[in-house]
């Protein structure tokens, strides 16, 4: 029983990966057609149809380049940070809500933050281990911008510990069969989203990668397979947000086919910010998370807070 349990979680994790690369190649296919639309041009159009298979044949010619490491780079921590940053993502997606307890787990919020935590240092080694200024620059910022955001993203988290007194994400599914937290938590809803946006290094937070100043940024360096481990780490991430979106106050429910439309409509908005909005300044950034959203998420992680602790005491 225990092998068949096995070998069920390993196949369970197998089809998560699998469905999870196909989802981040027509991702990175939507968000080409989007920005053509939004820059009025057509966006890929000749392999297949519609260059449908266009990720594809980028991932072929990426993976079949030839490896070059820079003669004066930190080798080990330079060839195994993009494989440690996917790995990362990937473990992340365990945290998925399902119904029949696979891969989720009572603790997946703590395990969420804690993989979110550790994807500071993949960018930080990446950066660090080119030995190139710019991407030691663009590795700098990531780190500050991914740390000061993740405070706001805790507290948040915390408001919803205190809600629903669980860490599991499946309850998330179970309180929202008839209200969803859209309603109760429109705010934090905005915050989460913009945190979101921040996290997976995004428009117009997208500090470790400017083109204008710092060449390309922590992955200058990086070409062929490397390139594409980070990129596919980046894609996958903003899928990962989005469905965790999904989940806090969307409803949660994994096998109604809205799940997945929200899921994508979130994907698409991603896309669309980063087609209509240009690049913060650096110090604007930091006061939007210190000035704004720490208050902000800090006053309802107080109100949720006294809130529960007065249906306590009703119900005593």
């Amino acid at each position: 029983m225990l092998q068949n349990e096995m070998n069920l979680f390993i196949l369970s994790i197998l089809m998560l990966m699998i469905m999870m690369m196909i989802g981040v190649a027509f991702l990175t296919l939507l968000e080409r057609k989007v920005l053509g639309y939004v820059q009025i041009r057509k966006g890929p159009n000749k392999v297949s149809l519609m260059g449908m298979l266009q990720p594809f044949s980028d991932a072929i010619k990426l993976f079949s380049k030839e490896l070059i490491f820079p003669s004066i780079s930190n080798y080990y921590p330079y060839y195994f940070s993009p494989i440690f940053s996917l790995f990362l993502v990937i473990s992340t997606w365990m945290i998925m809500p399902y119904l029949t307890n696979i891969c989720s787990f009572n603790l997946s919020i703590l395990f969420f933050l804690c993989c979110t935590s550790l994807g500071v240092y993949s960018i930080m080694i990446s950066g660090w281990s080119s030995n190139s200024k710019y991407s030691l620059l663009g590795g700098l910022r990531s780190v500050a911008q991914t740390i000061s955001y993740e405070v706001s993203l805790v507290m948040i988290m915390l408001s919803f510990i205190f809600m629903i007194e669980s860490y599991s994400l499946l309850e998330f599914y179970y309180f929202q069969k008839f209200v969803w937290m859209m309603f109760i938590m429109f705010p934090l809803m905005v915050i989460w989203f913009v945190i979101c946006l921040a996290e997976t290094n995004r428009t117009p937070f997208d500090f470790a990668e400017g083109e204008s100043e710092l060449v390309s940024g922590f992955n200058v360096e990086y070409g062929a397979g490397g390139f594409s481990l980070i990129f596919m780490a980046e894609y996958s991430s903003i899928l990962l947000m989005s469905m965790l979106f999904c989940v806090l106050f969307l409803g949660g429910n994994l096998f109604s086919l809205m799940f997945y439309l929200n899921l994508t409509f979130i994907s698409f908005m991603f896309i669309l910010v980063r087609g209509t909005l240009p690049r913060l300044r650096y110090d604007k950034l930091m006061n939007i998370t210190w000035k704004s959203f720490l208050p902000i998420s800090l006053n309802y992680l107080f109100f949720f807070m006294s809130l529960k602790l007065m249906f306590h005491v009703i119900l005593i």
